[in-house]
């Protein structure tokens, strides 16, 4: 995992972002946040499990699903199941260490 801080990177509103292998920010203020660093840490792990690839088709066809159902992007995105797990076990620092193999899927 190779952290780069750069602003130029990502759009407006956002802060991080996880391309596997790296994790990108907007600031290098949030490299000492630990619940945002554990969040793009869950989903590094999600992509790893997922060979990567498959993690973006999947994230991007459940994106325009959720789209649809909620004719709202942001809602769409905070129901993305890689998203639901993130930010439900965020605040939890020992959860990639008891996390088990590809648990994203109890959050479809």
């Amino acid at each position: 995992m190779i952290v780069l801080v750069n602003r130029l990177l990502l759009r407006k509103r956002f802060l991080g972002i996880t391309l596997w292998p790296f994790i990108i920010l907007k600031e290098k203020f949030l490299k000492e946040d630990k619940v945002f660093m554990n969040h793009e840490r869950i989903h590094f792990r999600q992509q790893a499990e997922l060979l990567v690839l498959p993690f973006y088709l999947w994230y991007g066809i459940e994106f325009l699903l959720r789209w649809l159902q909620y004719k709202d992007r942001y809602q769409a995105y905070r129901n993305i199941c890689f998203e639901r797990e993130a930010y439900a076990n965020e605040k939890d620092p020992d959860y990639l260490k008891k996390r088990s193999f590809w648990r994203f899927v109890r959050f479809i």
